[in-house]
């Protein structure tokens, strides 16, 4: 049992980058149901090759990346220290404007800078994102909901998350639409997330401490070892994922 809890606490303390989970994807340590929707696929279907590109929040460039947009029509922001120097040698030699963002969800760009901005699970304002907006413009968001690992976090930490209930598609469609933001697209689901072992917990629960804030295994012993347990029993611990994902408009 010592070197189990040896083990979780390696787990616990690994280094993670960007905002990469290849480490549990690869080794088939937990497994997310499908999204309704595929995220890159919509932005896709609106990223137009001359079009001025904001990806806010963008951790280590992975994703946009993917996208193959020319390289001097990008800017990123990122409000992680250590995710924003990584984003300065990766993405800053390639010609992408990197900025720092001390408020998230404010923007450093006059208004208007961007014919579409992109947001995956980063937080935002949509007056702001109105604002650099291009007429017409196109906004694309990916967030994660307010009920996000809320029964996990009770389980590990033996008390409720505190959350902030505006963060769920009802709220921010009401919102889009006051500052005149036409609706594309909009979509809302709960996924259910699987852990196959204890340690995959507790590499998770480190990284995204917003969601388990003060996490340690050692704080949280008798909780992961009961789930621990319930893994050998049943096969895997369930979670739920929050998303919802809004294509705006302004003209």
């Amino acid at each position: 049992m010592k070197t189990l809890i040896e083990q979780w606490k390696q787990e616990a303390t690994r280094s993670f980058e960007g905002w990469d989970f290849s480490y549990l994807d690869d080794s088939g340590r937990w497994e997310m149901e499908a999204l309704p929707w595929d995220y890159l696929e919509i932005v896709k279907q609106y990223l137009k090759e001359n079009d001025d590109l904001l990806d806010m929040g963008t951790g280590g460039g992975e994703v946009l990346l993917s996208l193959e947009h020319p390289y001097n029509k990008i800017s990123v922001t990122e409000g992680y220290l250590p995710n924003y120097q990584l984003c300065k040698e990766k993405l800053g030699p390639l010609g992408v404007t990197v900025k720092f963002v001390e408020e998230d969800d404010i923007l450093p760009y006059p208004d208007p800078s961007f014919d579409i901005i992109i947001n995956r699970h980063e937080a935002f304002r949509l007056d702001e994102v109105m604002r650099t907006l291009k007429k017409p413009g196109i906004f694309i968001t990916q967030q994660v909901g307010c009920e996000n690992s809320r029964t996990l976090s009770r389980r590990l930490l033996k008390k409720d998350l505190e959350v902030d209930s505006r963060n769920q598609l009802g709220y921010q469609l009401e919102q889009a639409k006051k500052l005149g933001f036409e609706i594309l697209a909009k979509d809302e689901f709960y996924a259910q997330l699987k852990f196959f072992d204890a340690g995959a917990i507790a590499y998770y629960a480190s990284i995204v401490e917003w969601e388990f804030p003060d996490f340690s295994v050692d704080k949280c012993l008798d909780s992961l070892m009961a789930l621990h347990h319930e893994i050998q029993e049943k096969g895997f611990i369930s979670s739920v994922e929050h998303r919802y994902m809004m294509v705006l408009r302004v003209s």
